[in-house]
């Protein structure tokens, strides 16, 4: 099969597009025909050895966690999904190896959820881990509740487009900090925009005086630091970039596969209620070039490759 690999850590240099062997097919997993892969600054993370105290890697290494394609062959054990059904998966395992930019990966069905029909593949393609990740730190974390008021940093992008969503269906005030050029975008998801940088803290405290009840924070440093000075007494914490949340008295995050956490956020999606908004779109032996734009960090939701599998 044609893949994306890399066979040490290093820059999107070190990506090549050519031929990998077709994954093997587990007894609870499937083999998935890939559609769509959407990138995640968690990938080129990886691909830098940030990860090297957490996850081993075996070398040449397929980068990617996300996918949207259709099941082609079941594993033996399997009987959640069949041939033909279109599926969206966190494929993470606990080590670095058989990722999804590929034109086939064998994803473990504790990974998957089916499709939302109300999304092209590219779309779904962006949803799992941004879409994991902000259910997972929302609901467990921060455990938000109708009522709270709740900012979310980096409102713009993946993770936070899809927070401000799914607070605001939770019933919550929602304050989202990105670039002027992103407010427009932030209003229309129903977040209340304020610009970060210099003097965040004072336009934090003055739209919401009395503090916020939950803080996402996806960013950390100087971001975290104004998350923890504008809580309200009680307020609660957490963040997915910054360890020094513990110092604050919050809880950091990483997000974990989850099937039924999935399946809840492909139903909000089906229903509407989430939108996964795609920025840019390459294809498979591009990938590099896709990831060299979302290390500058400017990304307004998500950055998507596809495989071209011609006419369906």
């Amino acid at each position: 099969m044609k893949a994306i690999s890399y066979s040490a850590y290093g820059s999107a240099d070190v990506m090549e597009y050519g031929e990998r062997p077709d994954p093997k097919v587990g007894p609870d997993s499937v083999l998935v025909k890939v559609r769509a892969a959407a990138v995640n600054p968690v990938d080129w993370k990886a691909r830098e050895g940030y990860l090297q105290g957490a996850l081993d890697a075996v070398f040449p290494v397929i980068p990617g966690w996300d996918v949207s394609g259709v099941v082609v062959q079941p594993g033996v054990a399997v009987d959640e999904f069949a041939v033909g059904d279109e599926v969206i998966g966190y494929v993470r395992e606990d080590f670095l190896s058989r990722g999804t930019f590929a034109e086939y990966v064998a994803a473990p069905v504790r990974t998957l959820a089916r499709k939302p029909l109300s999304l092209s593949f590219e779309e779904s393609a962006g949803l799992p881990l941004a879409g994991l990740t902000a259910y997972q730190v929302l609901h467990r974390n921060l455990k938000i509740r109708e009522g709270d008021t709740v900012l979310v940093h980096a409102a713009a992008g993946g993770v936070g487009s899809l927070a401000v969503q799914i607070a605001r269906h939770a019933g919550c005030r929602v304050v989202g900090t990105a670039s002027t050029r992103n407010h427009e975008y932030l209003r229309s998801l129903g977040a209340e925009p304020v610009e970060y940088g210099d003097g965040l803290v004072e336009r934090l405290r003055e739209l919401v005086p009395e503090g916020f009840d939950a803080s996402f924070d996806t960013v950390g440093g100087d971001a975290l630091k104004a998350s923890a000075d504008t809580l309200a007494p009680g307020g609660r914490l957490a963040s997915i970039a910054d360890s020094e949340v513990f110092s604050y008295g919050g809880s950091y995050a990483f997000v974990r596969p989850d099937a039924a956490d999935l399946a809840q956020v492909a139903e909000l999606a089906e229903r509407g209620i989430v939108t996964v908004h795609v920025d840019r779109v390459f294809p498979l032996e591009e990938a590099a070039e896709a990831y060299r734009l979302n290390q500058e960090g400017r990304t307004r939701g998500k950055i998507v490759v596809t495989v071209d599998w011609g006419t369906p």
